[in-house]
């Protein structure tokens, strides 16, 4: 399983820090089911300027990862 960088917060109503995807197949877990998601981003020019766009679908193989590894975190 690939290694997430964990984001964390001191309250979960608060903002992480600023996060720079890579363009293609940026991987985000939520922590606290355990989704994935994959992420396409792009930048295009429109006629108001640059605008970013992503595409997102589930990652079924690492949410399945990511779910055994939080049952595993706490069945310890």
């Amino acid at each position: 399983m690939s290694q997430f960088k964990k984001h964390e917060v001191e309250n979960i109503t608060d903002w992480t820090e600023w996060i720079r995807p890579i363009r293609k197949g940026y991987k985000l877990a939520c922590c606290d089911c355990g989704l994935v998601h994959d992420f396409d981003f792009r930048i295009r020019k429109e006629w108001r300027g640059l605008v970013v766009e992503f595409k997102a679908r589930r990652n079924q193989r690492s949410t399945g990862q990511m779910r055994r590894a939080i049952l595993r975190k706490i069945n310890k």
